[in-house]
């Protein structure tokens, strides 16, 4: 959402106060760039379930019938018990296997110089810890990855963030339009803008909403 601007000395002037830069946050990157290629889908469970039954009988049981059913009463009790521990042990081996991620935290803000939407990343490790630089790297396509993206201080946060330099931003944005089937509106400039981002980062999950049509 918007946010209200980071360090207030850092705030800028140009922009409403409450409206300096656009920010969400825990964005899941559970895949690195190059996983794109060759990749292969493994989910899915496995739940295979069997039932024993227990057969009762209405005659009169003899003391030897009496002990096979106590014996087999036993048997039940014990493969319950076990039931019951396997069920545990199972809960306990899907907790361990919850799909720890990479996150990330993305911000627009409005570069002046380029007039133009700039994004910045800030990314943690499946352990919550930042990621280094090269961990950044290794989430952004290779055709981008230190030519367009470079790590610097986000202006209004005073931490070094990645971020795609805007100086190209134009040329390629315009490119997207001219593929278009119909001139988008004004409205849906940002849109057009995330999607162009998706192009260099697609692994980190931000963008759920429909293609763009072209020709």
């Amino acid at each position: 959402g918007l946010s209200p601007g980071g360090e207030a000395s850092r705030r800028k002037a140009y922009l409403p106060e409450e409206k300096q830069f656009l920010v969400t946050t825990n964005v899941p990157c559970a895949e690195r760039a190059a996983a794109l290629e060759g990749s292969v889908d493994a989910t899915g469970d496995d739940d295979d379930e069997w039932v024993v039954s227990k057969a009762t009988s209405t005659a009169a049981a003899t003391s030897e019938e009496a002990t096979a059913i106590g014996d087999i009463v036993a048997a039940d009790d014990d493969l319950a018990a076990l039931e019951d521990d396997t069920v545990a042990a199972d809960a306990a081996t899907a907790q361990t296997k919850i799909l720890k991620t990479r996150t990330y935290d993305l911000s627009i803000t409005y570069d002046k110089y380029w007039q133009t939407p700039r994004m910045w990343f800030y990314g943690y490790a499946e352990d919550s810890s930042p990621l280094t630089q090269p961990q950044v790297f290794e989430d952004i396509i290779l055709d981008y990855a230190r030519r367009t993206v470079t790590f610097e201080l986000h202006p209004h946060l005073a931490t070094l963030h990645a971020s795609i330099h805007p100086c190209k931003h134009p040329a390629a944005m315009k490119r997207i339009i001219d593929q278009m089937r119909a001139p988008p509106r004004p409205d849906q400039a940002l849109f057009l803008f995330l999607k162009f981002i998706q192009s260099v980062v697609p692994t980190i999950n931000y963008d759920f909403t429909l293609d763009v049509l072209t020709d």
